[in-house]
């Protein structure tokens, strides 16, 4: 009898045992399985997707996104992929797609794939689309326009729109989550997008030198002029004819502020801010592109914190000096 109730006993833990397994695995196999390019898709499919998605990002926000190390760990993670999210326009040409082929994933491996998701195409607006022939001696030019959108944080509403329409695709049982979660999304960007703009109304019109041709949007939202490039073409360093022609265009201008990505080399545009009194901001432009900047809103929040804070003590400044020649 004894002996009979310990077999019972065991039977039904090894039963319970298999049963929490298999929850354990249902649990698991049901999250959607999201690989992002770049940080910035991550973050925002974190927000569609919430505790119905597992999210990695295989560029981090430090790197030049042009040149993400190709690392083989990187094709396991695109092998179980459901959903691929890239930017498109050509940036991650040189590194991804050769990722993708090895992979050998069906749903992510080609455009018609089901989880392949170029997310350039929920852009209605690409700048800079190239209108007659081109080649290497003009840079790296992208043949269908300048890919770095997601610097206009309206652009960051069309993409989660584009991610929660996938995703309902992908996982239908919980398309009015991702419906849901794509609305709150929206309506905050929105309500951000106008501080932002308030933050930056005193500014409109400004003249800016940036390192590469990856700030358009964001100058073209927040009003920034760019008047100069710190690369002659896109791609190629500074020469030191070039860096004197800017020097010069600069202070004839009257030139007050230096940009440059952070993942950009740093010493040239910080030499040609002090030879023409400009400020110069090495800024993140991704999504963990600095500690703290973990979403979508941490990057705007910085990147309008620092271009405003540098412009508002340019301002102090120049009335502090004209107050000083007036006394």
């Amino acid at each position: 009898m004894k002996r009979h109730t310990i077999l019972r006993r065991l039977i039904i833990c090894v039963a319970l045992a298999v049963v929490s397994a298999f929850f354990m695995c249902g649990e698991a196999g049901a999250k959607v399985n999201i690989v992002t390019s770049v940080p910035d898709f991550a973050a925002i499919a974190r927000e569609i997707g919430g505790d119905k998605v597992d999210v990695v990002s295989l560029g981090k926000g430090y790197q030049d996104p042009h040149f993400v190390d190709a690392k083989p760990v990187y094709v396991t993670k695109l092998n179980r992929a459901d959903i691929l999210i890239y930017n498109g326009l050509d940036l991650e040409s040189g590194w991804l797609p050769i990722l993708v082929t090895g992979a050998r994933n069906s749903k992510i491996s080609t455009l018609n794939s089901e989880g392949n998701v170029d997310a350039s195409t929920f852009i209605a607006n690409v700048l800079e689309v190239p209108t007659g022939p081109i080649d290497r001696s003009m840079g790296d030019v992208h043949p269908r326009g300048n890919p770095h959108y997601l610097l206009d944080p309206r652009n960051g509403i069309p993409v989660a729109k584009g991610i929660a329409a996938k995703l309902s695709e992908v996982d239908p049982e919980n398309a009015s989550y991702y419906d849901e979660n794509y609305e709150k999304f929206a309506k905050l960007l929105e309500s951000k997008i106008k501080e932002w703009d308030e933050e930056l109304a005193p500014y409109k019109g400004t003249e800016i030198v940036s390192y590469h041709k990856n700030l358009e949007y964001l100058s073209e939202w927040a009003g920034l002029k760019e008047v100069g490039f710190i690369e002659p073409k896109p791609g190629i360093p500074p020469t030191p004819s070039h860096v004197a022609e800017l020097i010069k265009k600069m202070k004839s201008m009257d030139v007050k502020l230096v940009i440059a990505s952070n993942y950009y080399p740093q010493k040239t545009p910080s030499i040609i801010a002090e030879q023409t009194g400009a400020a110069f901001l090495s800024i993140p432009t991704q999504v963990e592109g600095e500690d703290g900047i973990n979403t979508y809103f941490d990057l705007f929040d910085a990147i309008v914190g620092e271009i405003t804070g540098a412009l508002s003590e340019k301002k102090g400044a120049a009335d502090h000096s004209y107050s000083g020649t007036e006394g």
